[in-house]
């Protein structure tokens, strides 16, 4: 199992921003070429996306379907990635304070990524989930700031 965890400096509103809109999923998904939505209002449950993935030289198609989706706290995902297999991709977000913390929990499910899963595998889970948390983050941070009223402004 890859968990990583990541704080970004915005509320969960802008968190959520990015995640439901499906034309911004090539800005925070590492090798992600282009998104279209396939099926369905993203982010609801059984809706889907289809994306082209380069690895390497290499570009192939993948798609990805909502199977869980419980703002605001949680976004669970299945990742259709071509010939490597399928993955479980959900997100735990929570508000921190003034901004948020989101909990990334992936693992592979069928095909190659599935029976080929180790340590080494998690490893570079979890390299690719630095990026990705990385890019998702300086996505919501370029979101506004809600305006503050009240005596603490």
């Amino acid at each position: 199992m890859a968990l990583r965890h990541h704080y970004i400096d915005r509320g969960p509103e802008a968190l959520w921003s990015v995640l439901r809109d499906p034309s911004r999923f090539g800005e925070w998904v590492v090798g992600t070429a282009s998104s279209d939505p396939a099926h369905g209002d993203w982010p609801e449950v059984g809706s889907s996306l289809r994306y082209r993935v380069r690895l390497g030289p290499k570009e192939f198609e993948g798609s990805t379907v909502v199977r869980r989706y419980e703002p605001p706290g949680v976004l669970e995902l299945e990742a259709h990635a071509g010939p490597l297999g399928t993955a479980r991709i959900a997100f735990d977000i929570r508000a921190w304070g003034e901004g948020t913390l989101v909990i990334l929990d992936e693992h592979p499910l069928l095909g190659i990524g599935g029976r080929a899963h180790n340590g080494l595998v998690d490893r570079f889970i979890q390299l690719r989930h630095r990026h990705m948390l990385s890019r998702l983050g300086r996505a919501a941070e370029s979101e506004p700031r809600p305006e503050r009223h009240g005596a603490d402004v």
